[in-house]
Formats: structure tokens, sequence, C-alpha cells
């Protein structure tokens, strides 16, 4: 197997990029200075590359993808920021990945195994976890934080500084404009609202019955009681002693910025 980096003729390579052993970079592909990309990454033809971005392994860029562009922010202002993605993602045509911003703390981040399908934007200063599947379409606004094994369906979206929790679902075409809570389905069109658990999700991913009890318990207490926020908390701080999947979530509600989406 040749270890060197395979690269189409008219690709076109900054001298100050820098690639690992086994990549291949497919035909008009543009990749700048500052950018780093991992071992055995595949490049499709017509992608861009801008940098500062640094790029983990065996990624594949299948066609069209535009990564580490400048933030769609006014207030950039030029200032040295980056993107960091991890290992074994894979994006479609036509997804966008934009570099943080100075004010944002300067680096949009995205973790390992994660799929992102035709036209996902990721915005500036977004921090993305680990084993998430992006559908079509699927629009991050800025600063958004995204958990781990999270999916987001078609056609929908996060507003800015919006959290999603741990193995939460949103439904096609949901619109969030507040935080999503670890486990919880999020459905309807229009801005989403709550719509119970996402039991199914969590069967796959190996949780007991009992764990998938507690964490339904814990959603009606929070979403279904009709109890104000402060005495769902109390409730929910007891529940929590006899699970550690309620103390996650007890701790996402208290560290939020955003209202929480109820």
């Amino acid at each position: 197997m040749n270890d060197n980096p395979r690269i189409h003729p008219t690709a076109i390579i900054d001298p100050g990029a820098r690639l690992g052993e086994g990549v291949s970079v497919g035909a008009y592909t543009v990749i700048g200075a500052e950018v780093e990309i991992g071992d055995g990454c595949q490049i499709g033809p017509h992608c861009s590359f801008a940098g500062p971005t640094r790029i983990g392994r065996e990624n594949r860029f299948i066609s069209h993808v535009a990564v580490g562009g400048e933030p769609q922010d006014k207030k950039f202002a030029g200032e040295r920021t980056e993107l960091v993605i991890g290992d074994r993602n894979v994006f479609r045509e036509f997804v966008t990945l934009n570099r943080g911003t100075g004010g944002g703390g300067g680096v949009t981040r995205i973790g390992d195994d994660n799929w992102m399908l035709a036209y996902t934007h990721v915005a500036h200063d977004c921090i993305v976890g680990n084993h998430c599947v992006f559908s079509n379409n699927t629009t991050l606004a800025g600063h958004v934080t995204v958990g781990d094994w999270v999916i987001i369906s078609g056609f929908a979206g996060a507003h800015q500084f919006c959290r999603i929790g741990d193995h939460a679902f949103l439904g096609m075409g949901a619109l969030v404009n507040g935080d999503v809570t670890p486990y919880t389905m999020v459905g309807g069109n229009s801005i989403g609202r709550p719509r119970g658990i996402n039991s199914e999700g969590l069967k796959r991913r190996g949780f007991s019955p009992e764990r998938i009890a507690a964490i339904k318990r814990a959603y009606r207490t929070l979403f279904v009681a009709g109890l104000p926020l402060a005495e769902a908390r109390e409730q929910l701080s007891r529940q929590a002693e006899d699970s550690e999947d309620v103390r996650l979530l007890l701790e996402f509600l208290d560290s939020g910025e955003r209202p929480l989406l109820r």
C-alpha cells in the first residue's frame, strides 16, 4: 500500500498545508495554508479547506464540502481562530463547517464518529460531541453545544447558544430556541417541543429497562407534572440519588444559560 498522499492533478494544495499518510484528494479540491489533515482521510472532488484547521484520522469528505471558512459573524475582524475535527467522521455533499470567533472561544470543535449528511451547516464556535447523526439540512447557529449520540432529523436546527444534551432526538423540521435536556425527543414543526424521551435510541445503545424507567420518571417530573421549575429541580435532586442518568440531567439543567425548552 502506498502511504503517500494521492492527489488528483487538478487539485490545488498550498505549500503550508500538511497531509498525513494515505490521504486521497479528489479533482478540483483546494486545500489552503495551515490546514492539517490526518492519516487515511478521503477527500472527494470540489471540496474547499481553509485554515487554521486541524483534522484527525480517517475522515471522509464526499463532495463539495466547505471546511474551515470564516465565521458568518459581523463581529469577526480577521482574528486567528480555528476549526478542530476528530476522527472517523463522514461529511456528505455541501456540508459547511466554519471556524470560531475571537469572542466565542476561538474554536469550532467536532468530535469523533459523526455523520453529517447533505447541506448540514455547523456555524462558528459550535461544539459537537461524538456518534451524532445530523440529517439533511441540519443547521446549527453559532455557539451551539451538542452532546454525544444526538440525532437531528432533516430540516431541523438550533438557535444560537442552545445546548442539546446527550442521546436527544430532534424530529423533522423541529427548530429549538432553548436547551434540550439529555434523552429527550423533540417534535413538531416550527418551534419544537418535548415529546417524551428518546427511548428507542436508548434501547439501541444498551440502556437497561431500569435506567430507561428512571429517565422516564425524571421526564414526567420535569415536563408533564406541571411543576414550577424550582420544585421540579428539587424532585429531580432526590431521584438523582439513585440514578447516574438523572444526575447527568440535573447537571445539564444547572449549567444552562438559555431558557429551557419546556
